[in-house]
């Protein structure tokens, strides 16, 4: 099938984490024999400030780590959805996406678009700020991919969508994988982003204070950190380590013995069941994982075999202190976390879940354009001509959910 996604980039993962599952997706589509174009803003947010901190040479490392893996921009002033949209079997919109683009692409698909029309959303603010769901325009899609029950829910009972499915985000373990070929030589490591405030206190008690506590070596990856997050983790004796490529996170996992997951006050509040991509990722990497409360209400994994959950500053230090003097307790840990991943949350998984939801609709059997009649159905853009046959793909600042 010919696949076409809206995303808000596919080049940089600077503060962006629906990069990670979109970047695994394609590469399973693709492996599988399906054709995907994908569209990113010219002028995006993140694409802007990963070129701003470390130059256009982050956009050429990205051609040459992910081969055949391309996105076209576009702006609102040259879009061309005729062209975009031409001869595509699924059409999915990112909810990173400004709403004239979301509105644009479903007023198209009313008028006889002959695609399914998908709304993916992988943020916190159906729940935290419905205001600005409100503004997305989603009558001519044909429904709603939620990274959550939660999230799935509250589309439901707002009636913002005709049909929502749960499609929870997954490792890439093409990239996430062990590498027992790199020796540890540090303590701990965490990548995530300082989270705009909605989980310093969180930090402080479940990252900070343990290392210091137990004079761990210690290394911190992320972005928009304030000097006052970094006086913080001086303070703590934790390296700082600015933004790291994802495609590099697996061998920074492998070079630590421990990591720890600490979500933002909204997805542990408001949000049960979601936990960040990072968790899938740790746990495919073979990491020993502890992680600060949080409801995994839809029973993702194993708490206690998969992960240790730490109910406060307390028990995250008590359990890493023992996770460290036991290495074959965190070896069955980790072992045990990467064989849930492999069984369950992979990109694969979620591509076989989307080519089930595709086939319900009637795209199962699709084959180039202008096969058979397919059923209308509905919920900006670029100057780009671009044939299939290329595998050629082509968002206001918000932080990830990372």
């Amino acid at each position: 099938m010919r696949f076409v996604y809206f995303t808000h980039s596919l080049v940089s993962d600077w503060n962006h984490g629906n990069a990670h599952f979109l970047r695994g997706v394609v590469r399973e589509l693709q492996a599988r024999g399906h054709q995907t174009r994908l569209f990113e803003p010219e002028n995006g947010w993140s694409r802007a400030n990963l070129v701003a901190a470390h130059g256009e040479a982050a956009v050429t490392r990205f051609a040459r780590r992910f081969p055949g893996m391309h996105s076209a921009t576009y702006t609102r002033e040259n879009t061309d959805l005729d062209a975009m949209l031409e001869g595509a079997d699924v059409v999915v919109v990112h909810e990173w996406n400004e709403p004239w683009l979301v509105a644009a692409i479903g007023r198209y698909r009313s008028r006889g678009g002959r695609f399914l029309l998908m709304f993916h959303d992988t943020h916190h603010r159906a729940a935290t700020a419905p205001d600005e769901l409100d503004a997305f325009d989603l009558d001519g899609y044909d429904g709603v991919l939620a990274f959550g029950d939660v999230v799935s829910e509250i589309y439901r009972k707002r009636g913002w969508a005709r049909e929502v499915r749960t499609w929870h985000e997954a490792a890439d373990t093409a990239l996430f994988r062990p590498h027992p070929e790199i020796a540890p030589i540090a303590d701990l490591i965490w990548v995530g982003n300082w989270g705009d405030g909605e989980r310093s206190a969180e930090l402080d008690a479940f990252l900070l204070e343990p290392v210091r506590r137990l004079h761990l070596s210690a290394r911190v990856h992320g972005v928009r950190y304030p000097a006052e997050a970094l006086a913080a983790l001086a303070r703590a004796g934790i390296v700082y380590g600015d933004w790291l490529a994802n495609d590099r996170v697996p061998e920074a996992f492998a070079a630590h013995r421990l990591t720890v997951h600490v979500p933002r006050g909204p997805y542990a509040r408001t949000l049960p069941g979601i936990p960040t991509i990072r968790v899938f990722e740790a746990l495919a990497c073979g990491i020993p994982l502890v992680s600060a409360p949080w409801d995994d209400c839809e029973g993702l994994f194993r708490a206690g075999q998969d992960f240790l959950f730490a109910a406060d500053g307390d028990a995250m230090a008590g359990k890493l202190r023992a996770l460290l003097a036991e290495p074959a307790a965190a070896a069955a840990l980790a072992a045990s976390g990467l064989e849930t991943i492999r069984t369950r949350h992979t990109c694969a998984h979620r591509v076989d879940e989307l080519l089930a939801i595709c086939a319900a609709r009637g795209r199962a059997d699709v084959g180039g354009a202008g096969d058979g009649a397919r059923e209308p159905v509905r919920a900006h853009p670029s100057d780009v001509q671009l044939a299939f046959g290329d595998d050629d793909g082509g968002a206001g600042q918000r932080s990830a959910a990372q």
